[in-house]
Parts: C-alpha cells; structure tokens; sequence
C-alpha cells in the first residue's frame, strides 16, 4: 500500500509517520471545509446573480448582502419534520442522499487547487490525495451518483419519482460515452492519468493549455455532457417541475431533502474544478517573483477559473430554455457521440504522423457524411406520406366535423 501511494504522491516518500499522518488529517478537514464553504457561497451566489438578471433583489435579510441566507435556509430545513412515505423502502429511501453527495465529495479531493509546500521535510500537494488513476476515479464518481438518483425515486413508492429517476439513468448513460471518450482524448495528449501530472503537462502558458491544444470541440462536449449529467439548466429534464412535480426528490423533507439541494451545488463546483484542471492548466498562472507567497498565486487563479466556470452556471439557468427529452437524447446519441469519437480519432491520427491525422480527417469526414444522410433517410421513413389537415387556428379540425363539412349537413 506504500508503495502505490509513493508512486503518486510524495508526501509518502518517507513512510506513513505520524507527521504524515497529521497532514494528510489537515488537508481532508481544510478540503472539506473549503467545499463546504464554497457550496453555501455559491448558493447565495446563484440567487444574487439571479435575481440581478431579472432585476431583482435577492437575499438581503439575513447578513450583509443576505449572505447568511442559506445558514438560515439550511437551519430551517434540518428544523422541518421529516417524512417517510408508508410505501417506500425506508433503508433505500434513507440511504440515496448520501450515495449523491459522497461521490461530490470524492471527486473534489483530486482536484488539485494550487502548487506544492514544504511542511517538515515533506513535499505535500495541495490537493487532498493523487491517485495514480485519478480521472478513471472522477468517471467512476459520476456513474455511482446516478445511483443516489434512481434509488431516491424508486424507493419513493411514488410514480413521478420513479419517472424522473429513469429518466435520470438514461441521460447518464447517453452522456457518459461522450465525456469519456473526451477524458481519453485529453489522456492522448498529456500521456498522464493524474490530475497533478495533467496540470504539470500543461505547464509553459496558455498555450500548452488543452483547451489549444486539443481545439475547443473537446472542451465544448466535456462542458455540454458534464452540464446534462449534473441535471443543471438547460438539461433538468430530471428536476422538470412541469412534468415531474419535484423530480426524483418530491417524496423528500427536512434534512435529506438539503442533502440532494446540497449535492447539486457540491458538484457544480466540483465539476468547474474538474474543467479548470483538465482544460485551463489548473492553478497554473502568472507568478510574481514574491519567494515567500509563491504558493498562493496559484490558488488565486484556481479559484478565479473555477468561479467562471460557476457564473457560466447560473447563467445558464438564467438565459437558456429546458430542452425537451427528445432533443435531450438526439443531442446525446446523435451529435456528441459521433463527434467525441470522431475528435479522438483525429487527435491519435495527429499525434503518430501528419499522413496518420490526415487519414483520420478524411474518414471521419466521410462517416459523418454518412451517418448524417442515413438519419435523413431514417426520419423521412418514419414520418411517412405527408398529411395536412384542416386545422382551425392551431388545433386539427376532428373528423367527423370534416365528413359533415363535405356533406354539406353543417
């Protein structure tokens, strides 16, 4: 066990001491309690930003600016009875909150968010641990956190619950394929499977960022699968109020109900991190030569990327429709897909020979040629013959009334 910890994080180097230990104590606090931290000022954040977008005011009792809004919120909601349906399965009903929010958590402790100390004659990351496979890690998190979701609906006993939670599977497993086959396209590049080595292979300036390197289409299919595998806007079709009630949590209350609201906003900046190391160099950024506060530059600009990405977020929410569930599953199977793969093929051709990558660019060419007119023809088999019918304003006048009309009996 030593020895695979030493092969990825120096901090083992010198054996578990009771040194060590400490530290690695120190940083799980210090990391929890900044995402912790985080996720209250987010929430606040999104409201703020909000209610400024529709021109209004927002929290503003509770603490300067309503800063101590979601404190109250928070308190209110663990204050509320809480409520077990007579025909859920109340250990299953009772275990999904936590099946959401731990995955968050452990997605976070990999990221790394600035550069490395010196502490006691250790080299310690700043990042709460370094797995050797640490991106397969953040894939795993993302397929166990639907679990939470489908378990929540089902165990409900209630069938808007049990909808949103099937819904919610089948938009993982549409998207899951397209964020991996973007991960393994960022894994070509950097040749690493650590986010630490991924940040370091991204070292040199903006330019070495992979947001360059691989071209934005990468970069924009991680940020349009991640954004519908969170359920944020404009994918919340898991969460659609109109159609679904409250969505896999109508059945919750009191405090497992903040646990889901909790989790939602845990990932969002979970995932804006996860974005930030694998597209924009991390913590990477300009330095002032300032020997003894080198270490927190590199925070700083992690913590402005990250932020960003967050405000891209709630904008988001503010600006874009909810798309419908087919055109949520055409853009999954039909585009992201096809063009993930496509990408990947490119970027191996690219990184054997120049010859290589202009193969790959042709044939990826000629299949989506392909592909696009076979969908044509597919969806001009399945409308069949074109039938107008009379309509009055916008409804179709029903049959009998048209038989009637030619009869001359109206």
């Amino acid at each position: 066990m030593n020895s695979l910890l030493a092969s990825s994080d120096p901090l083992f180097l010198h054996g578990v001491t009771w040194v060590v230990a400490l530290i690695v104590v120190i940083k799980i606090l210090v990391g929890f309690g900044a995402l912790m931290g985080a996720v209250i000022v987010m929430i606040w954040f999104e409201r703020k930003a909000i209610s400024d977008m529709q021109s209004r005011i927002g929290p503003q009792r509770w603490g300067p600016f309503g800063l101590f809004q979601t404190l109250a919120d928070g308190l209110k909601l663990i204050g509320k009875e809480d409520l077990v349906p007579a025909e859920a399965d109340v250990f299953v009903f009772k275990l999904a909150p936590y099946l959401v929010v731990i995955p968050a958590f452990i997605t976070f402790a990999i990221v790394p968010i600035g550069g490395t100390l010196h502490i006691a004659g250790h080299v310690v990351l700043l990042q709460m641990a370094n797995p050797p496979m640490g991106i397969l890690l953040m894939l795993a998190m993302s397929g166990i956190s639907v679990y939470g979701v489908m378990l929540a609906g089902w165990s409900s006993g209630s069938k808007y619950p049990l909808l949103s939670s099937v819904r919610a599977s089948a938009q993982m497993i549409s998207y899951e394929a397209a964020l991996g086959m973007t991960i393994v396209t960022v894994i070509l590049v950097t040749g690493a499977l650590t986010t630490h080595n991924i940040v370091l292979s991204q070292g040199g300036g903006i330019w070495h960022w992979n947001l360059i390197r691989l071209g934005f289409v990468p970069f924009a299919i991680f940020l349009i699968a991640i954004t519908a595998e969170l359920n944020r806007p404009p994918f919340d079709v898991v969460e659609a109020e109109s159609e679904l009630v409250g969505g896999f949590h109508t059945e919750y209350s009191s405090f497992r109900f903040a646990i889901f609201f909790l989790a939602e906003f845990m990932n969002t900046i979970t995932m804006s991190a996860i974005m930030v190391t694998l597209f924009f160099g991390g913590p990477a950024g300009w330095v002032p030569p300032i020997a003894h506060l080198k270490w927190v530059f590199p925070i700083i600009w992690f913590l402005i990327k990250t932020s960003i990405f967050c405000f891209c977020y709630i904008w988001f929410r503010a600006a874009l429709p909810r798309f419908r569930y087919d055109q949520l599953m055409d853009l999954g199977w039909k585009r992201l897909i096809p063009l993930s793969l496509g990408w990947m093929l490119i970027v191996a051709g690219f990184l054997i020979s120049w010859r290589w990558g202009a193969l790959m660019v042709s044939a990826v060419l000629v299949a989506w040629v392909v592909l696009a007119r076979a969908f044509e023809l597919g969806k001009t088999r399945e409308s069949g013959p074109e039938r107008v019918l009379p309509t009055v304003g916008e409804r179709p006048i029903p049959g009998h009334v048209i038989r009637k009309l030619s009869d001359g009996e109206a």
